[in-house]
């Protein structure tokens, strides 16, 4: 689907990677007591500039979460309830903060073309 413009196009590319950084973060927390489970992770940041500066268009982008690998608890489960839910806290301010610049981004055009 074509985009109005990059700006438009590369917020919601970073929308789309935050929501799959949550998904990834609430999978972890859902886990946390799954023997040898190890957490994922996304810097899905890293990942959009990678990829812009790579010349890849901002639709195209696919963000893939991976393991990392943490220090286990006696069972085998890498994942830290409290750093899951302070990274959960950061990504949610980080999504609402996305979503506010694209409601700005499009209520700017909206008042350029005069509806």
């Amino acid at each position: 689907m074509p985009t109005l413009d990059s700006i438009q196009a590369v917020l919601e590319s970073a929308l789309r990677g935050a929501w799959t950084r949550q998904t990834a973060l609430t999978q972890n927390l859902a886990n946390s007591e799954t023997p040898g489970y190890q957490p994922l992770q996304l810097n899905f940041q890293a990942q959009l500039r990678e990829a812009l500066e790579g010349g890849a268009p901002p639709e195209a982008i696919s963000y893939a979460p991976e393991v990392e690998p943490a220090q286990a608890t006696p069972n085998g489960n890498g994942v830290s309830m409290e750093r899951e839910a302070a990274q959960l806290a950061e990504n949610g301010l980080t999504y609402e903060a996305l979503s506010g610049l694209l409601g700005a981004h499009d209520e700017t055009i909206r008042a350029a073309i005069g509806s």
